[in-house]
């Protein structure tokens, strides 16, 4: 093998180490231009031919599927009166007690009486008791307290299920229940 002349040395050593500056193999330079080259005609030219769609439209077709799958929210079309037929229907009722105790009791506890969220079972909310108004912190959740939103994790009809059955607990008497916590409710229109 033979040795090349042409090493140019930068004139220092680091750890014994030399640094040359030699340039780089010339077919490394012209694969480094061909890149540059080659990724903006990838990038533009499928398009205009026909053999595909383009990023933009896939990209249109792919926001498009996202949105076909969520769920549709209805909760601005309930009524305080619509979640309050609910609270006297055994089949909600039903669905929102498992609702319930799979995401509610270990806060409010499975009879409602509250352990780190308030009681549910007395008159006095703290955001509102108007069915409605317990739909929407539901709903929306209370951060600052430490209750999630849910309305990304149930359905709407649970979240209906869920605050008839909530209301159901109100006037219930529970063993041993957390101290009332915010105002009166006023009453609700259906009622």
């Amino acid at each position: 093998m033979a040795e090349q002349s042409d090493d140019k040395l930068l004139g220092h050593e680091y750890d014994g180490i030399q640094e040359y500056d030699n340039p780089m193999p010339r077919w490394w330079v012209w694969v480094f231009w061909a890149t540059i080259v080659f990724v903006p005609l990838y990038y533009i030219l499928p398009a205009p031919f026909g053999e595909g769609e383009g990023t933009v439209a896939q990209y249109e077709a792919d926001v498009a599927r996202h949105q076909a799958a969520q769920p549709t929210q209805v909760a601005a079309t309930v009524t305080d009166e619509e979640l309050h037929e609910l609270s006297e229907d055994d089949e909600a009722l039903a669905d929102g007690k498992a609702v319930y105790a799979a995401n509610c009791a270990a806060c409010h506890r499975a009879d409602g009486g509250g352990l780190i969220g308030p009681n549910l079972t007395d008159d006095a909310w703290i955001h509102g008791g108007v069915p409605v108004q317990v739909r929407h912190t539901i709903a929306v959740g209370v951060l600052e307290k430490g209750m999630p939103p849910w309305e990304r994790i149930l359905k709407p009809e649970q979240l209906n299920h869920v605050t008839a059955y909530v209301l159901s607990l109100k006037g219930t008497n529970p063993p041993n229940p957390k101290a009332p916590e915010g105002a009166p409710a006023a009453p609700a229109s259906g009622t």
